[in-house]
């Protein structure tokens, strides 16, 4: 596949001196667990609706991986070539990467919640040849999704079913796990020569930007490890540090510190598929991991229940917590009922975490800060005409460094890097004396609920399209526990009659799930306004608008 990525030899060069980028890659660090500790547990997985657990050791894992990246080559999945998955935190999202590794083909992970919408978008755009979905997950049916989806994907051949019928040629179980295909090749000699560089592209990932298309982010092994390294250091981990997760394997935060992170310390995953902080708090007495990193709001519910858990929680060592920041109360109250030292972190997907506090800072800087750089990244404040600011001033948000992203898939006039390597975040913040950021806002439209990142651009032109509706603009809203909720603030066509239908929050959201829109991209709150604040040339004011959800207590929906 064409990703439409120039080779940049001045910065390979440049990343190659410094040592941020040593060109291994993530089967390198699988091979030496196999060396060094193959009974050592690699990965731990719970299926929170079956209560189900399941535990594989290095050895197991590599056996399972051997197969199927054999069993993907016989399908016909070249190197280079996209193999997309939308699973939810099995331990069958790590298998089918480092297969995908084995034989260089490129990972394309899917968050479980989208729909068709997205879904068509997405694996049209990466030219999948190959999706893995499950059958079902919260009661929801994948393949009867897909189905409806496959005469719009003519590039998409293969889709394979986790946990659906084995008498078909879909069941992912007996396609690539019950067939011994590494005794049908020589898969010494077809990794060998399939193994990608580590500048190769080995991930995609869609974001959600201030257009109406998401846009697949680029990673190679370099630009990921370059951030999972100095992570791990900064954090003082190892290989004593079991890694519990979570966060979407499909966001970045999941997949480098839930997918990759645990390989590369030689450690082991702990995840778990359903959010359910009484559940989390169990499997933590269980398996007794030392970190974990998720969503503000995650951290606020695993707090809630964590008194009824006592010590057992005490070898939780180190929360991240971003996606949002930390009221300075949860800090105390974490001090209370928790061990673990809260760390604040700021990044993105084209970068991993950019921005973190360290473990050795005082315990309030996590809600007072969003970190400092991390090793091999650069941040800097800039106003609107790219002058850098002072210290304390509020301006726009610039990175540089080594696990900046390669580019976006097919989209290079995108990249938006300048030619010293500074990358626009779209994020407002300041600098303190010590280096440490505060993000104060964001330059680009995106709503972030819960640490999901809502494509406002997308939602808002279907609501223009909705009957009555003349001007719509959507904001966050300030929460306590989400950190935003999606606001709508529409007017009315005003050459309607009264007989016209209302417009009520619900319906609103029926039509947009009509549309195969995610839930999680809903309005919930619906404000109908007599006319939008605009600039002089006729642009919509968000920020006014921002500013008067902020002040005034929002109903949950209003009617016309």
């Amino acid at each position: 596949m064409d990703t439409g990525i120039t080779p940049q030899p001045e910065r390979r060069a440049a990343m190659i001196r410094s040592g941020a980028w040593d060109d291994t890659i993530l089967t390198d660090y699988l091979d030496r667990a196999l060396a060094s500790t193959p009974e050592r547990t690699a990965i731990v997985g719970y299926q929170v609706t079956s209560d189900s657990r399941t535990a594989l050791t290095y050895r197991e894992l590599n056996e399972k991986v051997t197969r199927m990246a054999a069993g993907l080559a016989a399908m016909g999945v070249g190197k280079g070539e996209v193999v997309s998955c939308q699973l939810p935190n099995w331990w069958q999202t790590t298998a089918l990467h480092l297969a995908c590794m084995r034989i260089g083909a490129v990972l394309n992970p899917l968050m479980p919640i989208f729909r068709e919408r997205e879904l068509r978008f997405m694996l049209g755009h990466a030219e999948s040849r190959l999706l893995v979905i499950p059958k079902l997950f919260r009661n929801f049916d994948y393949e009867t999704m897909v189905n409806g989806l496959k005469p719009d994907l003519p590039k998409l051949e293969q889709v394979l079913v986790i946990g659906g019928d084995n008498s078909t040629n879909r069941s992912f179980e007996s396609a690539l796990l019950d067939h011994p295909w590494e005794q049908e090749q020589d898969t010494s000699a077809l990794f060998k020569e399939r193994c990608p560089t580590a500048d190769d592209v080995i991930q995609i990932l869609y974001t959600s930007g201030t257009t109406g298309e998401p846009k697949g982010v680029l990673h190679t092994s370099n630009t990921l490890f370059a951030n999972v390294r100095p992570y791990a250091e900064r954090l003082h981990l190892s290989a004593d540090d079991n890694v519990l997760m979570a966060s979407p394997l499909a966001h970045q935060t999941g997949f480098l510190y839930g997918v990759m992170m645990p390989i590369y310390l030689g450690s082991t995953a702990i995840l778990q598929d359903i959010w359910d902080a009484d559940y989390l708090a169990k499997v933590i007495t269980a398996e007794k991991p030392s970190f974990t990193m998720a969503a503000t709001p995650f951290l606020a519910d695993l707090i809630k229940v964590a008194p009824k858990y006592g010590d057992d929680l005490n070898c939780l060592k180190i929360f991240v917590s971003a996606g949002a920041p930390i009221p300075g109360a949860l800090v105390e109250q974490a001090a209370n009922v928790l061990k673990a030292r809260i760390i604040s972190a700021w990044g993105m997907t084209e970068n991993g975490a950019v921005t973190m506090t360290c473990p050795e800072d005082p315990p309030e800087r996590a809600s007072q800060s969003d970190g400092k750089a991390v090793p091999f990244m650069d941040v800097r404040i800039t106003d609107f005409n790219g002058k850098t600011l002072g210290l304390g001033e509020e301006g726009n948000l610039w990175v540089r460094g080594a696990s900046l992203f390669v580019g976006y898939l097919k989209r290079p006039e995108l990249y938006g890097v300048d030619e010293d390597g500074w990358f626009a975040t779209g994020d407002l913040a300041r600098m303190d004396a010590d280096g440490y950021i505060r993000i104060t806002g964001r330059t680009k439209d995106v709503v972030i609920r819960g640490g999901e990142n809502i494509p406002v651009v997308e939602v808002e032109n279907l609501l223009y399209k909705y009957p009555g509706v003349a001007d719509v603009a959507l904001v966050g809203c300030p929460d306590e526990r989400l950190g935003e909720r999606l606001c709508a603030y529409i007017t009315l066509d005003d050459t309607l009659d009264d007989s016209a239908p209302s417009i009520n929050l619900e319906d609103l959201k029926t039509y947009l799930l009509k549309h195969q829109l995610s839930k999680s991209y809903l309005p919930e709150y619906l404000e109908v306004i007599e006319a939008m604040p605009r600039t002089p040339s006729g642009k919509i004011q968000k920020f006014k608008l921002r500013e008067q959800a902020r002040a005034v207590q929002l109903e949950p929906a209003k009617s016309r």
